[in-house]
């Protein structure tokens, strides 16, 4: 067990984690609808997934860490959190993004730590504090005040592949605690992103027919660069090392600011303009995250002996 010093010290670089994390996938959803207005959505994943892995695979291979999984155990709980993780997400919310804004789509995916809090309850024996309670309600409440007058519109499909991507990455998260891979963060989750490039690319005939390479223009180029590198390497690795450091609940409300920012970048780099439901859900939304990031140490759960 570490001593507490270090496990402060552990705590406090997690939570940068998640305040660089968040930047990173806030400005990630403009950049996917400027490189979506030209590349078919799972196209686009593919390409964004595998430049996520190669990015991992390079700062694997300058830190000098190993590739291999030795473990036949560690493989098979890889595999079942990349496919929840990184590869099902990846799929709902292309889909989600063809039935709604993305924008829309962004909000109702960050409905995820309600899961997961209510995953990690069971699973993990993660209690529901006084401040996590207030988090996930003022969650709820910002996504309700969101998501309501898109019900009163129509158009449930979207929001409901939306809800899918929220619920698979809640699981996805709790599994990979509750499975405690004995290996480097950075190699298990490159592992994860090669397992979805391979899940996304099987599917992508089926969806969009034989894969084609469209003429994009360089904002597109620059679009799916961002993705990859940023959204879906640098990113991934800092939200499964701070999932690692920090409570699943508290890791998971921590990023509830990226619909925040997403909209931000949205209003500068795609001129849209929130209306005064989302301001007021992404208000919501933002304490919500400040509650878990503003918050004094944990205790953390101590498992008996075998």
């Amino acid at each position: 067990m570490a001593a507490p010093g270090q496990q402060g010290s552990s705590q406090g670089t997690a939570r940068l984690m998640l305040v660089l994390l968040s930047i990173g996938w806030g400005f990630t959803w403009p950049m996917m609808k400027i490189a979506l207005d030209e590349v078919p959505p799972l196209s686009m994943r593919v390409a964004t997934l595998g430049l996520g892995a190669a990015t991992l695979a390079l700062l694997v291979r300058l830190g000098g860490r190993p590739f291999a999984l030795h473990d036949g155990k560690a493989i098979v709980h890889v595999c079942v959190a990349g496919i929840l993780n990184v590869a099902a997400f990846a799929l709902f919310t292309a889909f989600a993004q063809l039935n709604a804004m993305t924008s829309r789509v962004t909000i109702v995916v960050y409905s995820m730590p309600i899961w997961a809090g209510l995953l990690a309850w069971p699973i993990l024996g993660e209690r529901f504090t006084l401040r996590r309670s207030l988090a996930v309600l003022l969650c709820a409440a910002g996504l309700a005040v969101l998501v309501g007058p898109l019900l009163g519109a129509g158009g449930p499909g979207g929001i409901l592949l939306a809800l899918g991507a929220a619920v698979s990455w809640a699981a996805g998260t709790v599994y990979l605690k509750w499975a405690e891979i004995k290996a480097d963060p950075i190699t298990v989750t490159f592992w994860q992103l090669m397992i979805s490039v391979l899940v996304v690319a099987a599917v992508l005939p089926f969806a969009e027919g034989s894969p084609r390479v469209p003429q994009v223009s360089r904002e597109a180029i620059l679009s799916l660069l961002f993705v990859g590198m940023i959204g879906s390497g640098v990113a991934y690795y800092l939200w499964f090392d701070a999932v690692r450091r920090l409570p699943t609940m508290t890791a998971s409300l921590g990023v509830l600011s990226v619909p925040l920012i997403g909209v931000v970048a949205s209003i500068w780099l795609l001129e849209e303009r929130p209306t005064l439901y989302d301001i007021i859900g992404f208000g919501l939304m933002l304490a919500a995250s400040a509650c878990v990031l503003l918050q004094q140490e944990y205790q953390p759960r101590i498992r008996p002996e075998a």
